[in-house]
Parts: structure tokens; sequence; C-alpha cells
């Protein structure tokens, strides 16, 4: 019979994997899968400002190296595997493992090793679903959804922000624009370059604006991966020299940093730290997520005419709707 303090452990190391299980998982719902819709459909999306004042932009970018790996040392059933790490140069510090293959680009023979490591980006936006193909998708209590959005439906939204003929910002509660997300398929890929805005500027809906005012907007900074430490740092560029090398992920040396989902943390672990540092990120394709080194240029975005406060915005809609 076991004891009180094994009954105590093994519920503790039970609420602590599902804690983790469902924060890679994002239980709360709020990310819209917008790739699980069928080729030829439309979701119509209303973007939202950010909750984090200091930022400039609607959005936030998130940077992720992912490490391939030969299956899992002890474990010949896995062959392949794959780690995503932090990019630190998402926080403004050096990567370790950029700055060792930046100098592989200067080698033909090394670009296409150079484009496996290279960091991967994608962009967190929020907001609500106006028009949704995806006859399972549920609604989540909070109707504000988060959008993970790829760099060729980013580069979309960036390009018609520089429009002079834009205005308003699209996320301006009385005068902002829909964003139509148009899955196609190219090459056997999923391909959205037929995205658009709406012609057509539209308030809120009084619904819409309860919702903020009930929930809140998301800080979406809070869904960057955690930045590492230097101990953390130390672990992936040791993974990433392994991975170089063609060895495989070794579960007990790395376990307790970043692992590849699904993989339990090594049982002498005493720490929760998981390797899919992003789990909000599905890829629908590799052209939609492969970049070279250029940098980004840069955007600006038109400024907000209406007020922040969703009570106040909830009273002019609803004022509107009186006079019609």
């Amino acid at each position: 019979m076991a004891s009180l303090a094994e009954i105590r452990a093994r519920i503790a190391a039970q609420e602590n994997k599902s804690q983790t299980k469902g924060q890679n998982a994002q239980s709360d719902g709020a990310i819209y899968p917008h790739w699980n819709m069928s080729e030829g459909t439309t979701a119509t999306i209303r973007f939202l400002p950010d909750a984090d004042n200091n930022n400039t932009f609607f959005w936030v970018e998130r940077q992720i190296i992912k490490l391939p790996f030969n299956g899992i040392k002890g474990d010949s059933n896995v062959k392949q595997i794959q780690v995503q790490v932090p990019c630190v140069e998402m926080y403004g510090e050096n990567c370790p493992i950029l700055a060792e293959v930046r100098p592989w680009y200067k080698d033909e023979t090394l670009k296409e090793m150079a484009n496996k490591y290279w960091k991967k980006r994608s962009y967190l936006f929020q907001g609500f679903v106006r028009t949704n193909p995806l006859g399972d998708d549920k609604t989540p209590p909070n109707p504000i959804r988060r959008f993970v959005i790829s760099p060729q439906i980013f580069t979309i939204i960036k390009s018609s922000l520089m429009d002079p003929e834009m205005e308003n910002i699209p996320t301006d509660y009385m005068s902002g624009l829909d964003f139509n997300i148009k899955k196609t398929s190219k090459g056997g890929y999923a391909d959205y370059s037929t995205s658009n805005w709406a012609r057509k500027e539209t308030a809120l809906t009084e619904a819409e604006a309860a919702a903020i005012e009930a929930h809140g907007l998301f800080n979406l900074k809070d869904f960057l991966p955690k930045k590492p430490s230097e101990a953390e740092l130390r672990v992936i560029k040791e993974m990433f020299e392994a991975s170089v090398d063609g060895r495989p992920y070794d579960n007990d040396k790395w376990g307790a940093y970043y692992r590849p989902y699904g993989l339990e943390a090594p049982a002498n672990s005493n720490t929760t730290e998981t390797a899919t540092v992003a789990p909000t990120v599905i890829t629908t394709s590799t052209s939609d997520e492969d970049e070279d080194v250029s940098a980004s240029s840069p955007v600006v975005v038109p400024k907000a005419t209406s007020s922040d406060k969703a009570q106040d915005i909830l009273a002019q809609i609803r004022a509107r709707q009186k006079k019609a």
C-alpha cells in the first residue's frame, strides 16, 4: 500500500504533467486554426490592437529555430525528430546558432544546411472571426481569438499598411477593416497569396465591443517563448552542434530544458520547461515558413483615431443603432 507521501508525490506529478500538456495544446481554445480550412474557402477576421500600449504594431513577431535529430538516444523505434528552440534575436540579443550559421551562406555548398537552421518567423495577432468556414471549430467563451500568421500572409498585411489610401488603422473600432484569409494551393502546398483586406470599413458590432469590455485584450508578448537563461542557451548550443553532427537527441541530457513535443521529461528532472516553445504554431507548408537572411523592412502603421476604451466604443455603437 502506498504511503501518503507517495500518493501526494504521484498526484503532484500528474497535475504537473496535465498542466504542461494543457499549455502545449493552448487549451483556452483561443488559437484559430485557419490552416485547417478547406481549399477554396475564406475566413474573415477582424484584427484588434495589442493590450500592450508600448507595442507600435498590432502583432508581435515570433522567431524559432528547428533542430532536426536522427532519432532519440536509446530508442531505436524513433527515426527522425525535431526540437524547437527560441531564437534570442527575438529579444534583441545575439543568437549563438545564427552567429554560427551566417557565414555558411558565403559557401554555396552550405547554403542548404544554413537554411535548415535559419530562424523561422511567424506573427501573433488577435481579433474576431467574423466568417468561419471551419464547421468543427468552437468559439470559446472569450470570442477574441489569437492568430498565428505565416510570413506569406504577413507580407500581404504589411504591404497594404503602406498604401497611402488606407487612412485608418485596420484595428480601429469604428472605421476598421476586415481581413480575408483565402486558402488555395500551389505546388502541392497551401497557398494564401490571394488573401486581402475588405474594401469597406465597418464598426465593431455591439457583441464584439461587449466582448472586449468583458474580457479585455491579450498582451501578445505573453504568448512568446520564454527568454532562455544562460544555462538554457548553453543547452541550445549543445543541441545545435549535436544536430549538425547527426547525433540523436539525448533526453537524459537535454530533456529537462528542451525536448520534442510528446516526449516526457527525464525522471530525475525537476524542471517543467518544454522544447515545444510555442505549440501555437502549426505549419501548413514549408514554403510559408522558410526565409532567407534578409531583414524585414520597417512598417509605418496609420494612427488610430478612436478611443481604446471598449465601453466608449460600445456606447458609440449603441447610439448609432438607435439613430438607424
